[in-house]
């Protein structure tokens, strides 16, 4: 399951998921290694495919995206295609799963208010069936499951 991540490397990452910006040397000192074995095991992980980058989190508040909402498109018969391109040409949609069900579509929008949704929504109107709910509270932003197999 864990694609030949031994213990030290999960630990490597789940310093990483709480913390992006920390150091090779501390990384190290908590795993008992020094930093550049740290390196070369985040070098050896990214070349596998394991760690596919790195990023910083966003307070999408802090910087105007105040409104969140999540979105189950459903797109009209011979549509699907252009519908799929229409939400990848649309900025707003941060993320979006292909599901199975009714809907084909299940995508997250970060919105500056409410008004704007039917700015972002109306071109689908005529190529897809749109269900919108706005976002109250998470409990929790993504999270990476244990990576370990004993959890």
């Amino acid at each position: 399951m864990n694609k030949n991540l031994d213990e030290t490397d999960c630990a490597i990452i789940a310093i990483l998921e709480n913390d992006g910006r920390a150091r090779l040397a501390d990384i190290g000192k908590t795993v008992g290694l020094s930093g550049p074995a740290v390196g070369e095991r985040l070098r050896r992980m990214q070349d596998a495919g394991q760690i596919s980058g790195f990023g910083a989190a966003i307070n999408l508040r802090a910087v105007g995206f105040g409104i969140q909402a999540l979105v189950r498109i459903k797109p009209r018969s011979g549509q699907l295609h252009m519908v799929e391109r229409m939400i990848k040409e649309q900025p707003r949609f941060m993320s979006c799963d292909r599901v199975t069900g009714d809907d084909c579509y299940v995508a997250r929008l970060a919105l500056r208010d409410v008004a704007e949704l039917d700015d972002i929504l109306l071109p689908f109107h005529d190529r897809a069936e749109t269900h919108t709910a706005i976002v109250k509270s998470s409990i929790f932003e993504m999270r990476l499951p244990p990576l370990n197999s004993k959890e």
